[in-house]
């Protein structure tokens, strides 16, 4: 016959029991249907034939209800009823389940049922939230990666450099007629040629448009006062050097009529006049002292 005080005898604080936690200041209960946590005689799960609990599973609260009656048949020992949602029908449900059970196994349920259904509103509202995601960093699959790509990239290169010179061959002619390769190939690199020998035309008609435009555009400015300066400046200059170039001549000349009178004049090409050179001697006399000496 199953008697509650034998078995908390047996399990009590003195005794050995799987499921109890010893602390220094209090015993804690890790059995799943204990309705406190705590390990006391009023609520441990097996020391009770008539024991009730809340359990929460996948967003539920059910009711958890255990009877002398269905001791003997472990597999039905509990009787689970399901919750509402709605907090308030929730606890008329309790009482309606509960209502010839002890006062404290009631109000302990009660008290487990407004814990949980605030924890799960804070899951709700922690999930809806935007919140960072730590991502572990794989230091030898980025590494792998990153090779990997480095090789695709210098076969791809290698791939491009060999098919351009397959194709300047093939239009060098250098192997004859002997060809065996798939003709898309020289296809797409006649239509790259024609994109690029239409871009350069594009190119030089835009250039030739720029030139006619420039062409075009005639515009007459004002000339400032430093430029018109400038200008009487250079005009000064060169009335001066032609002044100076004018009375050269006409010495010239005169010296040129006073050697050539009675000779005749030289046939051939008339020669240019060169520019007047003035140059002067200096003759040295020798002290007279030496003289008288000799």
């Amino acid at each position: 016959m199953h008697s509650d005080d034998v078995v908390w005898s047996m399990l009590g604080n003195r005794q050995f029991c799987s499921y109890k936690m010893t602390t220094k200041t209090q015993n804690f209960c890790r059995n799943e249907y204990n309705l406190t946590g705590l390990c006391n005689r009023s609520s441990c799960p097996l020391a009770n034939s008539q024991y009730a609990t809340v359990r929460e599973e996948k967003g539920r609260c059910y009711l958890y209800m255990k009877t002398i009656e269905r001791a003997a048949f472990p597999r039905r020992l509990w009787e689970r009823v399901l919750l509402s949602k709605n907090y308030e029908k929730a606890l008329e449900e309790i009482d309606e389940n509960l209502i010839y059970w002890p006062r404290f196994i009631r109000h302990k349920c009660k008290q487990r049922f407004t814990k949980i259904t605030q924890y799960l509103i804070r899951i709700r509202k922690l999930t809806l939230k935007r919140q960072r995601k730590l991502v572990p960093l794989r230091r030898k699959i980025e590494r792998r990666e990153n090779r990997r790509e480095e090789k695709a990239l210098i076969a791809a290169q290698l791939d491009n450099a060999i098919e351009k010179e397959l194709l300047e061959r093939l239009k060098q002619d250098t192997y004859g007629d002997i060809y065996n390769f798939p003709i898309h190939a020289f296809d797409k690199a006649l239509q790259q040629q024609d994109a690029e020998s239409e871009s350069e035309s594009d190119a030089e008609r835009e250039e030739d448009e720029d030139d006619d435009e420039d062409v075009d555009k005639r515009e007459f400015v004002e000339a400032e006062d430093s430029e018109l300066s400038d200008f009487e400046d250079m005009d000064k200059l060169e009335t001066s050097s032609e002044e100076e170039q004018e009375e050269e001549e006409e010495v010239e000349e005169k010296a040129s009529h006073s050697k050539s009178k009675g000779k005749t004049p030289l046939k051939g090409p008339a020669r240019r006049k060169r520019p007047h050179i003035e140059i002067e001697y200096e003759e040295e006399t020798e002290p007279s002292t030496k003289t008288k000496a000799a």
